[in-house]
């Protein structure tokens, strides 16, 4: 096992510059000089994956770290992420070369859902920090994994998803705090709540991001490893609309725009509801039959935690007036409209939530968790797959929160998991 430590890295070189000083004036430039940040400290990254949001990763995320290495099995993909990379950057086919380099602290994960866990599991082993894209993980016991070996292995991950701590929350149109510090206060009663998810509360869904059912098998392309592109998932034969930006309407690799947006729309909502350490207890699903490869359309899915606490996702906009949340003293409604007396002055004199960690960098560097990690991102991925795996069913579902498991469902918990392709797996 690859024990690195970023830190014992720097330090060493903090010291030897230390050293230094006392036999000799040190030139500024080799401290970094006024306004610039010394070598000892810049962490390094590398970006695994780089496909359209991939090449997001390598150009305009987490750019105060050092990009080294890029990784993918489309060769056309990879050359221009070499070519963005800049001149220290070097290219790789197979992830495993990257995690085995030991000048590299934190490793991006911007590839399908299917190879989420895998790679993050394996760059925990490696002694990296982690930086994944959402969903976290394609199946429930896949973060179950994740948060394991991110513990074992005392990393720092994080997810690229931001809305519970930064930024407007999508239609809603504000930060979600000032929401979180209406519940947490009891402003709209003290339960339970629903919360409404659908076209009018500004959340869409991408709502036809869907697979086809009439792929015909075609030649791959030079410039693909279509087998090491699929990996742990199952063998299906190559056709375009099964890879890179569309693959997400497969049930292999992801969930269509509920895996897509899910977590985004899914994780600030968590935390408004303070349901960091919980799952719902009931789903059940209103959608057409869905396909076993292809992933389909739906039109309501809902969720119940044990307290009644409901989240409806209205995939069809059924309910044009519903407010984003409501309880039983009042509703908030997209854009912080409320119909709560002197709801804005009210609001104004109530204790903030709890501040976060919310620089990934400080949090690596201070080995802080970060606002959005793998134990509360396990919770709101779970959100994700549990509304999947409801409409894959078919039928009403009862759902063990702490087990994390379905009561007297086999088949329901042939979901859970899935079974890996080949050598792979998540040990």
């Amino acid at each position: 096992m690859n024990t690195h430590n970023p830190l014992t890295r720097r330090s060493f070189l903090r010291n030897s510059i230390a050293a230094m000083a006392t036999v000799a004036i040190v030139p500024r430039h080799i401290l970094g000089g006024a306004g610039h940040t010394p070598p000892s400290e810049i962490l390094t990254r590398a970006v695994i994956g780089t496909g359209g949001m991939g090449m997001g990763h390598v150009n305009t995320i987490n750019t105060t770290c050092k990009l080294l290495a890029v990784c993918d099995v489309d060769s056309n993909h990879l050359a221009q992420a070499v070519k963005a990379g800049g001149p220290d950057c070097k290219g790789y086919k197979d992830f495993r070369e990257v995690l085995a380099r030991k000048d590299i602290d934190i490793v991006h994960v911007p590839t399908p859902p299917h190879w989420h866990a895998i790679i993050s599991i394996a760059a925990a082993k490696a002694g990296k920090d982690i930086w994944c894209e959402k969903p976290m993980t394609r199946t429930i016991a896949e973060g179950r994994a994740v948060v394991a070996a991110v513990k074992k292995h005392k990393r720092i991950f994080r997810l690229n998803t931001w809305f519970r701590f930064q930024d407007n929350f999508y239609g809603m149109g504000v930060p979600v705090k000032d929401i979180r510090k209406a519940v947490m206060h009891g402003m709209l009663g003290d339960g339970p709540l629903k919360v409404t998810l659908n076209a009018s509360t500004g959340f869409d869904w991408k709502f036809y991001w869907i697979g086809r059912t009439d792929l015909t098998p075609q030649a791959v392309p030079s410039e693909l490893d279509y087998d090491f592109w699929l990996g742990p998932a199952p063998y299906k034969p190559y056709h375009p609309h099964r890879v890179h930006g569309t693959f997400r309407g497969y049930w292999d690799y992801d969930g269509g725009g509920l895996g897509d947006m899910g977590q985004h729309y899914l994780d600030p909502v968590q935390y408004i509801l303070g349901k960091d350490n919980e799952s719902p207890v009931e789903i059940e699903s209103d959608a057409p039959v869905q396909d076993t490869d292809a992933v389909g359309t739906f039109r309501t899915i809902r969720m119940k935690y044990k307290d009644g606490t409901e989240i409806i996702l209205d995939g069809e906009n059924q309910d044009k007036q519903a407010a984003f949340i409501a309880g039983s003293k009042g509703k908030i409604f997209k854009g912080m409209k409320a119909d709560i007396p002197n709801f804005e002055q009210t609001l104004k004199g109530l204790k903030d939530p709890e501040p976060m960690v919310t620089d990934f960098v400080h949090a690596v560097k201070t080995r802080s968790k970060f606002a959005l990690n793998e134990v509360n991102g396990h919770r709101s991925c779970t959100l994700v797959n549990l509304a999947k795996i409801a409409l894959q069913t078919g039928r009403p579902l009862r759902y063990d929160s702490k087990k994390e498991t379905f009561i007297g469902d086999k088949a329901a918990n042939a979901y859970l998991d899935q079974p890996m392709r080949g050598n792979w797996k998540l040990s």
